[in-house]
């Protein structure tokens, strides 16, 4: 799969893209360039990956099983290849993980998976339960449960997560929720920052005047 590298070192961060988007479009979209200073001056190095969302949580041409086993499989690609690609070329030992929309989504579980590779996630406008039914946007797994789709829901997986472990890297992690007023998300982003802080995991919840999906 491709990917983009902006900068040659700084806070390492993994870019996850919009719903249905590639690995470019942030730079077609001027938020590279909006970032330039900062990745000119060495403060951060952007990584941006592509997306497999048509291939799983929006492919609706095959069963949900599969649809979360591409899943999966996307995510073993992210932990085998490209954070190890990242660390070979920043020196991090710790990311920051931001994505917007379903990029969101993807950042925050990652990272909440796998707490002891990151330091940061930045969420706006993200969905952390996709088997919601928020109108007007469908249940991705089309009523479809199991483990495998129980262990990618932050908002199913936290309530029960009792290892002391990755709570403690979680601890240890900065986390920013970012939505707007009018979001159809506005409730997922409630509830995950809700269950974070009954974990006693900080996290800085922000609410703007606008709305991000229509």
């Amino acid at each position: 799969m491709e990917l983009l590298i902006f900068g040659t070192g700084g806070r390492a961060v993994l870019l996850f893209p919009t719903r249905m988007a590639r690995f470019y479009d942030y730079e077609n979209w001027g938020i590279i360039h909006a970032l330039s200073s900062q990745i000119t001056n060495g403060e951060i190095q952007l990584f941006c990956v592509d997306s497999i969302d048509g291939e799983s949580f929006y492919n609706h041409s095959v069963f949900p099983s599969v649809r979360i086993d591409r899943h999966l499989q996307y995510e073993a690609y992210l932990l085998n290849e490209v954070i190890p690609l990242i660390h070979q070329k920043n020196g991090s030992t710790r990311l920051q993980s931001v994505g917007f929309s379903m990029g969101a989504y993807h950042a925050a579980n990652i990272a909440l998976k796998h707490p002891h590779l990151f330091n940061k996630i930045v969420g706006i406008s993200g969905r952390y339960d996709l088997t919601q039914y928020i109108h007007p946007f469908d249940d991705l797994m089309s009523g479809f449960r199991s483990n495998q789709v129980y262990h990618n829901m932050p908002i199913q997986f936290l309530p029960h997560l009792h290892d002391s472990e990755q709570l403690n890297n979680m601890h240890a992690m900065e986390i920013i929720l970012v939505v707007g007023k009018e979001d159809p998300f506005l409730e997922s982003n409630k509830s995950l920052s809700n269950l974070l802080w009954e974990k006693g995991i900080n996290n800085q919840f922000y609410v703007w005047e606008e709305e991000a999906h229509r």
